[in-house]
């Protein structure tokens, strides 16, 4: 391979581009042996059919690459008759382009590792069709690339590649609420059913803790003035606005049942479903006129849905709210008179809403975005001259902000139309220094101190942090599956648990910790929301915070060598999914059967062969070796650590007090572990920051190169499934 293509002062012999000179007009060639754009529209025969394009990508780079061609192709005769039992192009992909890869089996110092693992065509950036996989309905159904689904899918396909016969929880299906249900219209539907007013109210504050200020549907005052407006007469059902006005009140009081109660047993639905058929018995046809309340409706109607696991009733509905509400002009200021200050910023921040919700169940669910952001013009949430300096406004402020990034880790992180792995890295780099700034501007009101996890937290503080930490680890969650697979392909190479960060890029290491460093401290978050009762048992957000955060704890504790404080976060994000599970949460209780399956299945495979078999409690055993053994193991004992004395307190780390925490505690055990064994990504304080400045300012990480490329191919759109129900 050349590398004379950064040169500026070579000619190349270009074929002649009679046709379009003819024209006068310029041609830019084509792609992929066809025509130019110019030639294709006059019908014309294009005499220059490939463009001669230059690239720019660093030398070091190319000189890499062209290592690695030389050791392929040196080493391909030799060694093509022992190639490991680790390949995985069968299961990830099927190459279409010729882009280099590379296994991690030997980060020292040589730029040529050898190529046992993977072929140098096999890319799987280069994978481009998608997959529709049957539900266990029997329908067909799309997931998109950006789905926890899909590492969780993969991580598990991957241990399967090298252990066969493992038996990892084929036998469950995630459950789907009411999946028979018809919840169009019904010409005789029963009379509906409002609750006792004080309960309403009650319904509508729970709400409104968990949504009401991320979101914005329904002000307290809207809400009050129109259930005391429905106890005072008869409903017309005949006008559109009235069906709309019952309808909007009962979802509600579907979410503030879901939201208030944590216990329930029920395979129709979570707490809310009665309200929830009643309100759908009175939804309007699409066609019907659209209003504002018809978007708060629509918007409200998809998120329950989400909350049943009916993805695809979600996106729908949520895709009407927002083209309803672009049809009335949401989307950008409007000059009208009539409107007052107030109804100029109920249509700002019902739209920053609406734009909120689409983003998080299109990238959650992994489908494409569906408006651009170059596209909108309207301001954004503020506050009114009436209300306090932290209000509503601000909270959905800052919680839209995170959503905008989060469409940005869409399209430069998740999207196959990537070259190179510089591109990889400034596009990881960038979204994490948008991260950094927009927590460095986040009021100190909503942010969780961790110091002080003990006492009481807010509930908007908590839904904050959890989008946060989850915008990085979706950011970074790709590389750190890639630095996993290397880690589980090593072992089995070679039965040995070396330390991961070896041969690897401080950058590169530092970008895996901030992803762990976000898993750890959502479950802590969460966790601490549990001891307070603020955890959405049935909700749809902290479920998959709560999921998203434990498959990051339990593959980095199954691939990298035992570390006291990610064992104790694992254990703590499954005590999370536990919790949640116990209550009756049937989506929540399958993926966490899922996990501790694989715990389950994969502890003998990490351990050592002399040691005894785990126990069926993963928190009571740890799952690859200590990193440090200094003492061998003697004969006749069990092979398990024994416990280290408690380190003395140091004066620049205060430990965090623990008065409301008992001892079996997950969460006090993880802060324990937190303080003896400190990350280099310290947890957050009263700020909470976790992304380290190094991380903002690295270089490209040349000698990773491939490894970011090969990380971030993986999760391409042939790869996704959902975990629990596709599991087979």
């Amino acid at each position: 391979m050349s590398r004379s293509i950064h040169s500026k002062h070579v000619r190349l012999d270009r074929p002649r581009r009679a046709p379009v000179a003819k024209r006068k007009t310029k041609c830019l060639g084509g792609n992929d042996g066809l025509a130019c754009r110019s030639c294709a529209i006059a019908s014309r025969t294009c005499t220059y059919p490939d463009a001669q394009k230059t690239i720019r990508v660093p030398e070091a780079y190319l000189i890499q690459l062209e290592a690695r061609l030389k050791a392929y192709e040196q080493g391909h005769e030799n060694d093509a008759g022992r190639r490991g039992s680790l390949n995985l192009a069968s299961f990830e992909h099927h190459p279409q382009q010729d882009p280099p890869t590379t296994a991690l089996s030997d980060r020292s110092g040589s730029p040529t590792p050898t190529q046992d693992e993977e072929d140098i065509d096999d890319n799987p950036l280069t994978e481009k069709i998608a997959h529709l996989v049957l539900s266990p309905e029997g329908d067909k159904r799309y997931f998109g690339n950006s789905s926890s689904a899909s590492l969780g899918k993969k991580f598990l396909d991957f241990v399967r590649s090298f252990k066969t016969g493992l038996d990892i929880g084929e036998d469950f299906i995630t459950p789907t609420y009411n999946s028979n249900s018809n919840f169009s219209i019904r010409t005789n539907a029963p009379a509906t059913s409002l609750p006792p007013f004080p309960v309403a109210k009650r319904l509508y504050a729970a709400q409104y803790a968990y949504i009401g200020t991320i979101f914005s549907f329904t002000s307290p005052e809207t809400f009050e003035k129109n259930i005391l407006g429905m106890y005072d007469r008869e409903p017309d059902f005949a006008d559109i606005r009235d069906r709309l006005q019952y309808c909007q009140t009962f979802i509600i009081l579907a979410f503030g049942q879901m939201y208030s109660i944590n216990q329930w047993t029920s395979y129709d639905g979570p707490p809310g479903f009665e309200y929830f058929q009643q309100a759908m018995n009175l939804l309007p046809d699409i066609h019907e006129q659209p209003s504002v309340t018809f978007v708060e409706v629509l918007s409200l109607v998809g998120y329950f849905f989400q909350n049943l696991n009916r993805r695809d009733a979600a996106f729908l509905y949520i895709g009407l709210a927002r083209r309803m509400a672009i049809s009335l002009g949401l989307h950008q200021e409007v000059s009208d008179n009539s409107l007052d200050d107030h109804a100029r910023e109920h249509r700002r921040r019902l739209w920053w809403s609406v734009y909120s919700l689409d983003r998080i169940l299109c990238v959650k669910s992994g489908n494409p975005l569906t408006i651009a952001d170059e596209d909108i013009g309207v301001l954004p949430p503020s506050r009114l001259p009436d209300e306090p300096d932290i209000c509503a406004a601000t909270v959905l402020f800052h919680y839209t902000e995170l959503s905008r990034i989060l469409g940005k880790i869409m399209n430069n992180v998740y999207r196959t139309q990537r070259t190179t792995a510089y591109n990889l890295v400034s596009s990881v780099q960038s979204i994490l220094a948008e991260l950094a700034q927009w927590q460095s501007n986040l009021p100190q009101a909503l942010q969780c101190d961790f110091t002080k996890l003990d006492s009481e937290i807010s509930r908007q503080s908590v839904s904050i942090f959890l989008h946060y930490s989850q915008c990085i680890n979706m950011t970074v969650r790709p590389l750190v599956f890639n630095v996993v697979r290397k880690c589980l392909q090593n072992h089995e190479k070679t039965g040995e648990w070396a330390d991961w960060r070896n041969g690897l890029q401080q950058s590169t290491v530092l970008a895996v910790e901030t992803c762990i460093a976000a898993a750890q401290n959502s479950a802590a978050v969460m966790a601490a929301a549990a001891n307070q009762n603020l955890m959405a048992t049935y909700g749809y957000m902290d479920g998959e915070h709560a999921f998203s955060a434990a498959i990051i704890l339990v593959m980095i504790n199954i691939a990298f060598p035992y570390n006291a404080r990610d064992h104790a976060a694992m254990n703590l994000a499954l005590d999370v999914l536990n919790g949640m599970a116990e209550k009756g949460n049937l989506h929540i209780r399958s993926l966490h059967r899922l996990l501790l399956n694989l715990c389950h299945t994969v502890i003998p495979v990490s351990a050592d062969p002399d040691e005894e078999p785990a126990s069926e409690t993963p928190a009571r055993q740890f799952l690859s070796p200590p990193a440090e053994s200094a003492q061998p193991a003697t004969s006749g004992t069990e092979s398990k650590p024994e416990p280290e004395p408690e380190p003395e307190p140091e004066s620049e780390s205060p430990p965090i007090p623990l008065t409301n925490f008992t001892p079996e505690d997950p969460l006090a055990a993880f802060l324990a572990a937190q303080q003896s064994a400190p990350s280099t990504i310290p947890m957050p304080g009263e700020g909470g920051f976790i992304v380290p400045e190094e991380l903002l300012s690295f270089e490209n990480p040349a000698s990773d190169a491939i490894l970011w490329e090969e990380g971030y191919g993986t999760f391409d759109v042939g790869m996704d499934f959902d975990w629990a129900q596709w599991n087979a």
